[in-house]
């Protein structure tokens, strides 16, 4: 009997050399593995080739953060240099933050930036994240994107050269510490071609953080601590899903942020509601799904909460066959990766 609730049933072998450390150009020449559910049948396509597999009247849900660029360099007046890595917003100035080294910034000590930016102390929290407060004139995004850089995930240690390539095509809230990865191989003309075909877009927006990353390391796995992260979803967007769901039409997640939201919703209840809330929800199987009739995702990292979440949308025997099989046929894995799309 299958045990879904220990880590070690979620774990697969994967060769460090499959990491992809850079993102292909054009981005929807990435590697597409689509699984049908009904079938069990397997075929091998590029990302390109998506339209293939989507008819008119289907809805692809897209999540339209935008990444922060959230790692930041300064010094105290002593000259000792800190690493700062912003996670949460607590409101326009206040952020929740990692800090490395930690302990030489202490409450109420300034860490200066640069010019136009440096940052006050406020609090040292309970799991060891710092709470500052930032001091600046202007607009502190415009700032952030002159003096920050991108947190790029830690499996990735090549620089990136174009910053604009761990951002999607379609991002616009710049609330987020990493990328809705499978969201990185559409192109524009891709989309187009999609809407073209009669395929609808619509946006909620998942503030993706660092824990998304994380993996689980309770051996039960309803022991481990899930991260928290805000969504928001629109009035518009509701009335496209639930008008999707009463007509029989397919409602596609791209991405495991999509579902994340759209699941997170639907505890609410259906048809779905206009809703902006924080979300710590789980899934693993076995969990009976709502809103979401098909998936589009990344290979993810062995034993993490996005490995088990594919698991329970496809299945876990169906899940771990198909990351053997990218594994034996070098599929590119994580953030720049491959894709998958589950039907």
């Amino acid at each position: 009997m299958i045990n879904y609730t220990n880590v070690n049933t979620y774990d697969y072998d994967l060769p460090e050399e499959l990491i992809a450390q850079s993102p292909l150009e054009p981005r929807d020449s990435s590697r597409l593995m689509v699984f049908d559910k009904s079938s069990n049948q397997i075929a091998h396509k590029h990302f390109y080739d998506i339209s293939d597999y989507l008819v008119a009247g289907d809805v692809l849900v897209i999540n339209n953060t935008r990444v922060l660029p959230a790692r930041l360099y300064g010094y105290k007046s002593t000259g000792a240099k800190l690493e700062v890595l912003l996670l949460k917003r607590h409101n326009l100035n206040i952020w929740e933050c990692l800090m490395k080294p930690a302990k030489r910034l202490h409450i109420g000590d300034e860490l200066v930036f640069n010019e136009e930016l440096k940052c006050k102390l406020l609090e040292i929290m309970p799991d060891g994240n710092r709470k500052i407060e930032f001091i600046y004139d202007g607009v502190l995004e415009d700032i952030l994107s002159r003096v920050g850089q991108m947190p790029l995930p830690p499996y990735i240690h090549e620089k990136l050269s174009n910053q604009e390539r761990y951002q999607t095509v379609y991002s616009k809230q710049t609330t987020s510490s990493a990328a809705p990865t499978a969201g990185l191989h559409f192109t524009r003309e891709l989309m187009e071609k999609l809407k073209d075909k009669g395929v609808i877009f619509a946006e909620v927006t998942l503030d993706v953080g660092l824990g998304t990353f994380r993996p689980c390391k309770e051996e039960d796995i309803t022991k481990h601590d899930m991260h928290t992260e805000h969504y928001s979803i629109s009035k518009e967007t509701c009335d496209i899903i639930n008008k999707a769901k009463a007509e029989g039409r397919r409602v596609i997640a791209v991405g495991t942020t999509s579902v994340r939201t759209l699941e997170s919703v639907a505890k609410y209840g259906l048809p779905l509601k206009p809703t902006s809330d924080d979300t710590s929800i789980f899934i693993y199987p076995p969990y009976q799904f709502k809103v979401v009739d098909a998936l589009i995702t990344n290979f993810h990292l062995p034993k993490s909460t996005l490995v088990m979440l594919v698991s329970a949308f496809a299945g876990l025997e169906n899940t771990m066959n198909l990351y053997k099989t990218a594994v034996n046929d070098k599929y590119r894995f994580f953030s720049f990766g491959d894709a998958m799309f589950i039907h």
